[in-house]
């Protein structure tokens, strides 16, 4: 099983964090993403969307960290990373969606400005930091982790962009919560970091 990957890139960590923490084998193949090989041949073949991470399961040709995320739990880890009880999924799935949306354009997109030097609007990523820090530092005020009672790619989900959001110029510090829960995933058996996490 091959991860088309770049180290720096929060989604394809999110499906290394995942997949190392459950014992998942990977095939790590490096992508030049500065001189565009994603958008080449034969990785624009496996993902005409011309993005990484893909992952490459035999037949089986996934782009989207989230989507990623979900098929290697299914397949390869334990139910309790995605439960299959509607309920306890859904609970999961709708942290999954944040990971992708309000995460990913809030501290992730910060973080592409100043690290990247993306043309974004920093203005409107800070904003969008400002709203879901405050409500993922409340979520983790009772609880240790996102979703369940546990672990689960929830977690692996959310936490890149959120330990990333200081390279955005999006600080931590009053976000004692999310902090603690970043030391906890950092705890965990098997947990490998990334520049800057």
């Amino acid at each position: 099983m091959k991860l088309y990957d770049l180290t720096l890139s929060g989604n394809c960590y999110k499906v290394r964090l995942f997949a190392a923490l459950a014992g998942i084998p990977l095939e790590i193949v490096p992508v030049d993403f500065l001189a565009g090989e994603h958008k080449r041949p034969p990785l624009i073949e496996l993902n005409p969307w011309g993005e990484i991470p893909i992952l490459v399961d035999g037949e089986v040709v996934l782009r989207d960290s989230q989507a990623i995320l979900v098929y290697l739990a299914r397949r390869y880890a334990d139910e309790a990373w995605l439960p299959g009880d509607p309920a306890a999924m859904a609970e999961v799935v709708q942290w999954l969606s944040t990971a992708a949306n309000e995460v990913q354009n809030g501290p992730g997109a910060a973080r592409l400005v100043d690290k990247f030097g993306y043309d974004l609007d920093k203005a409107d990523t800070l904003r969008r930091a400002a709203r879901i820090l405050p409500l993922i530092d409340a979520r983790l005020a009772d609880r240790d982790w996102l979703a369940l009672d546990r672990p689960t790619i929830a977690d692996c989900a959310v936490l890149p962009y959120v330990a990333l959001a200081p390279e955005g110029g999006v600080a931590l510090d009053d976000f004692p919560h999310i902090r603690a829960w970043i030391a906890r995933v950092k705890a965990l058996p098997g947990f490998v970091p990334m520049p800057g996490v």
